[in-house]
């Protein structure tokens, strides 16, 4: 690693969002993978543009967060992404919600934590929002987490898809093995930080995240057979 990458994840800790997870939750982060935005830019892992005013915003730090698992299928990537002033100091959040973006920093900063800001993530299923009171707002918010505990199977979304295929048979061993982690959600939350060890450049992780998935599907095998 060089030194520019160094300081780059060592930016990113400094601004590492602070992640709040239900007290029955069975998975949490695996890697965090690390982009940098001095300049707007399309983002290398989120369908979007990452937009900026630069006199206002020195840079943008995306965080994709990576799990090998959540509740509903084999893997999750969620998203976080701070705006820092050219004072140093955080000016605005984002975070993504099942595929959406919704603003991260609540009014008069009262989520910030110093540099970091407080998100919580939805039971199981790992999406952002500053207010765990819009999980309520979910008609799936338990069934999620309980009933339909695996129901996705092994996700092949545009990123990957090049990497591996899905099958009945794959997706049935995913499915057994997540409804043996189903829970009811407690909605109390306990605060996670996120360890020196998460992190990594976005295109380290990338290259490493077939072989993940790879190994999983591997264990399910071993687990189930056919």
């Amino acid at each position: 690693m060089t030194t520019m990458d160094t300081v780059l994840l060592e930016k990113a800790m400094s601004y590492a969002p602070i992640l709040m997870f239900d007290q029955n939750e069975p998975f949490y982060p695996d890697l965090v993978g690390i982009s940098l935005f001095e300049k707007p830019g399309p983002s290398p892992s989120f369908r979007r543009e990452i937009l900026f005013p630069v006199e206002a915003v020195q840079f943008v730090i995306e965080y994709a967060i990576w799990w090998d698992y959540e509740i509903g299928h084999l893997y999750e990537m969620e998203h976080v992404w701070i705006y820092v002033g050219h004072d140093g100091e955080v000016v605005d959040c984002e975070a993504s919600f099942h595929g959406k973006v919704l603003r991260g920093m609540l009014k008069d900063r009262v989520n910030m934590v110093d540099r970091h800001v407080c998100l919580y993530s939805q039971p199981g299923k790992h999406a952002f929002s500053p207010l765990p009171v819009v999980f309520e707002l979910l008609p799936d918010l338990y069934s999620a987490a309980g009933i339909q505990a695996g129901c996705d199977g092994l996700l092949v979304n545009d990123l990957f898809q090049k990497y591996y295929e899905t099958s009945e048979v794959i997706d049935a061993r995913v499915r057994n093995y997540l409804q043996t982690k189903a829970f009811v959600p407690a909605m109390q939350f306990e605060e996670y930080i996120l360890g020196p060890e998460k992190f990594i450049l976005w295109d380290e992780l990338f290259e490493i995240i077939p072989q993940r998935i790879k190994r999983r599907l591997l264990e399910l095998e071993q687990m189930y057979g056919t």
